[in-house]
């Protein structure tokens, strides 16, 4: 059988409003998400079901999607759709409490789970590379990664800064799915941000959705922006259309001859494929010619010049920036291209973020599926209700709210753990019962979290334990999460690391104001995160000790 993965002529939105084309809205939501998955507002290249990432795609042919959007309309209420890399392989009868779905992307035994071979694989038909939330559809557009950037940005300016980015200058890398949302995390925490793109039609799309400010081809002109704006201490977001590889050295001259001053450096384009990452030496119209023609050649010139690239980072960091890898591979890609010092700045899950997974806290999204976005509001002013005393989550309701445009179906995200999560789904389902909101909520997660990930080169970069690259607690946590009442629950391997470097999980629930919805909410919106906890425990991390003794998390050899 032939398998289509480029149609232009498809042009694929949700459905909105509460009339059903599937079954229950156990199986609508899931219809729903993947068709929002590859809404053009959405996807990166929706015509090639790729969401973001350069390659994560939603199914693996459009005949794959037919098929799956077909079993997801007739799926009875105690049956389950089986996924394999994107294309759906079977329906067996479960129960009520079983997931609808299950889908496992990308998955490779470990001597063959490297690039050439998944990509001999791909081209063959039998796989596809499900990045996160691609393959798992509950992507929700640029705001997904947003409050998570947002996060690591606030801990920036903690560390550092005074708890404010104002008056500092942020130069960074990659515009696309993920890295969008970059500039817009650093202006709401006050500071400039200059982020350099290859693909100006990224820049564009980020500045009409107002997550970037302004786009200059010119970098003298893009500099004097920032540079001022800094001096002002104005948050101001300015994109640069270059390819980062030169730009990078191009600006540590300026700094190390005292020209300016650069204060933190990261790096969001998509590293963790050596054939979505641009080298210096090749035209940008050119780029999936050669890629296509020669990927070992293109694999090592990208390589080389993520070398160059990564040297300027480190040298930025020599020089007194704050500088960190935010979870591309680039480092790895760049030790491959020759450059020694690769790994000396640290990943920004160890250098920020894990004293946050050790109490259970990461990502928890919802999306409207009425596609009103009135119902956001009202979820919105209810979970500050339900938790008044954090103003750091109000801070972050009111600022997405300000200045968050949705993409696709309106969606929310915010960072809440352990004890928490399962209040705001409870809350949720018991809006859609009351008539509060027009229909009801889905509600998931990105893979990135405190128990759901084994990723050496990120999440779980230099544990306490040196567990880094143990990968049963993703497989422990999706276990769990079929066990407990998730609607759908996803097994990845790659990810935003890419292929051979992570394992993780992802959950999806649906509050649809029923009884059974709610008993399902509660067991899963703690368990998922006592999974940080246990994972964080079992590391030795004394504040995940402490956590689990205060909020009830069993821990037999701590009995």
């Amino acid at each position: 059988m032939t398998f289509t993965r480029h149609d232009s002529s498809r042009s694929i939105r949700a459905p909105r409003g509460t009339d059903l084309t599937a079954k229950s809205w156990q199986t609508e939501a899931p219809l729903r998400m993947l068709m929002n998955n590859l809404d053009p507002e959405v996807a990166e290249r929706p015509e090639d079901l790729v969401v973001y990432g350069g390659t994560g795609r939603a199914a693996r042919s459009w005949e794959a999607y037919d098929a799956i959007i077909r079993t997801l309309e007739t799926l009875e209420k105690d049956e389950t759709l089986l996924v394999q890399s994107g294309k759906p392989v079977g329906v067996l009868r479960t129960h009520e409490w079983a997931p609808r779905v299950l889908i496992a992307n990308s998955n490779l035994v470990g001597d063959w789970a490297n690039w050439p071979e998944f990509r001999r694989l791909e081209a063959e038909g039998l796989m596809m590379y499900g990045q996160m939330t691609a393959g798992s559809w509950i992507y929700i557009g640029t705001q997904g990664i947003l409050q998570g950037t947002f996060e690591t940005f606030a801990a920036v300016a903690a560390k550092k800064f005074g708890s404010t980015l104002a008056g500092t200058l942020t130069l960074t890398g990659g515009c696309g799915g993920m890295g969008g949302a970059q500039p817009l995390a650093v202006t709401l925490n006050g500071g400039a941000c200059l982020i350099v793109d290859v693909d100006e039609s990224r820049l564009r799309r980020r500045a009409g959705k107002r997550y970037l400010d302004e786009v200059e081809t010119d970098l003298d002109a893009a500099v004097a922006k920032v540079l001022k704006a800094k001096e002002e201490k104005r948050p101001l977001s300015v994109g640069y259309v270059g390819n980062a590889a030169a730009v990078f050295p191009e600006l540590l001259r300026r700094h190390q001859a005292g020209e300016l001053t650069i204060d933190i450096v990261t790096d969001q384009t998509s590293a963790h494929d050596p054939l979505s990452y641009l080298p210096e030496d090749v035209a940008f119209e050119d780029w999936r010619a050669e890629a296509e023609a020669d990927p070992a050649g293109f694999t090592k010139k990208a390589q080389a010049s993520m070398a160059r690239h990564v040297q300027a980072m480190v040298e930025f960091q020599d020089a007194g920036a704050e500088v960190f890898d935010y979870g591309n591979s680039i480092r790895d890609e760049a030790r491959k291209g020759g450059y020694e010092r690769a790994f000396e700045f640290p990943g920004f899950v160890p250098a920020y973020i894990r004293p946050l997974f050790c109490e259970g806290l990461g990502p928890f999204r919802w999306v409207a599926l009425s596609g009103d976005p009135e119902d956001i509001r009202v979820t919105d002013q209810a979970i500050k209700e339900l938790f008044p005393e954090n103003e750091h989550l109000h801070r972050w309701i009111d600022a997405a709210a300000e200045h968050v445009e949705f993409e696709g179906l309106p969606a929310r995200i915010c960072w809440l753990g352990y004890g928490e999560r399962h209040k705001a789904g409870l809350l949720f389902n018991r809006l859609v019962a009351e008539g509060k909101v027009s229909a009801p909520i889905v509600i998931g997660r990105d893979h990135l979290d405190s128990g759901s990930v084994a990723s050496p080169y990120r999440e779980t970069e230099a544990m306490a334990d040196g567990s880094d690259a143990i990968a049963d607690w993703p497989l422990l946590n999706a276990l769990v999460n079929t066990s407990s009442g998730a609607t759908w629950v996803s097994i990845h391997h790659g990810g935003g690391v890419g292929i051979g470097r992570s394992i993780h999980a992802g959950q999806v629930s649906v509050a649809d104001g029923t009884e059974l919805a709610a008993q399902k909410l509660e067991r899963l919106l703690t368990n998922d995160p006592g999974m940080g906890v246990i994972r964080h425990v079992d590391a030795g991390y004394g504040r995940a000790a402490e956590v689990a003794a205060e909020r009830g998390v069993r821990i037999p050899m701590g009995e």
